[in-house]
């Protein structure tokens, strides 16, 4: 019997790569459910980020994922973007198909996936750290799942503006931008808090966002995107004050789970991505 030694290829291009484990989340995925596929998690600088792209084409890849600082830069390198991608600006996946590697985004729809766990964000107020690749994501699946209001909180004006002017004219919710300026308190009418920075990211695990933890209340949802670590600091003040919480492993699988789907057409166990997560920041 004729045996086939060439695996389907998959993989991560980002700076920081040593330190993400998605790769070893996705080959989980992919042992557990007998998919002859290898993830390739590389370092990719900016000013090479065209020749990665273009080495998966050489190679065969089925697609790829992007991380900081490649959401938006990656786009001009693609063939083409689906629905959601296009109107965020922003891609964290992508996907051949007939040939072409089309961007698309899971990070929102990750995200989404997990707070829907705790809250559903219809009608509610959104504070939101950030306006990078990953806030923009989420402020769009946010506004298209409903979100009444969204309060982006950045300190730069200009790609804060762009996030704001984006949810309002692309979709229903009503978006304002807060320019962040030392200590910044949430509001009491605020729901849902989401830290959409890289604040508290590893190996940076005690960085704090300039924000008062006072301010977090009994009864908010406060989530994080950091998965590594789990449990940031602002996952323990929030936990130390009643809040309900979302971590960001919860984003990481889930946008796992939406990418392998892709790639595959195959629904893999969450489970099994979130065990070896716990499993890796445990040791």
């Amino acid at each position: 019997m004729a045996q086939n030694f060439l695996s389907k290829l998959v993989g991560s291009f980002s700076q920081g790569a040593a330190d993400n484990p998605t790769v070893a989340m996705i080959e989980a995925a992919f042992s557990h459910h007998n998919l002859d596929i290898r993830y390739i998690n590389c370092e990719v600088p900016p000013d090479r980020l065209r020749d990665a792209v273009n080495g998966a084409r050489a190679m065969g890849w089925i697609g790829f994922n992007c991380s900081i600082p490649h959401k938006v830069s990656v786009i001009e390198h693609l063939d083409g973007l689906g629905e959601s991608a296009a109107v965020m600006g922003a891609v964290n996946c992508a996907v051949l198909r007939d040939g072409k590697f089309i961007g698309e985004n899971t990070d929102g729809k990750g995200f989404l996936q997990s707070l829907r766990e705790v809250v559903d964000p219809g009608g509610k107020t959104v504070v939101m750290f950030g306006a990078g690749g990953a806030a923009r994501a989420i402020g769009v699946e946010l506004a298209l799942a409903g979100a009444a209001r969204i309060i982006i909180v950045n300190r730069g004006k200009e790609r804060g503006q762009a996030l704001v002017d984006l949810l309002n004219t692309k979709t229903s919710a009503k978006a304002e931008l807060v320019i962040w300026q030392g200590m910044c308190k949430i509001p009491k009418d605020v729901e849902i808090v989401v830290n959409a920075t890289s604040v508290g990211l590893y190996p940076d695990v005690d960085a704090r966002l300039d924000l008062d933890p006072e301010s977090l209340r009994a009864g908010l949802v406060v989530a994080d995107v950091i998965p590594n670590p789990p449990r940031t600091w602002l996952i323990r003040q929030a936990e130390d004050r009643g809040c309900d919480v979302v971590d960001g492993l919860g984003m990481l699988v889930n946008q796992g789970v939406i990418g392998v789907k892709y790639w595959t057409g195959v629904d893999v166990d969450p489970l099994v991505m979130r065990d070896k997560l716990e499993e890796i920041f445990a040791a």
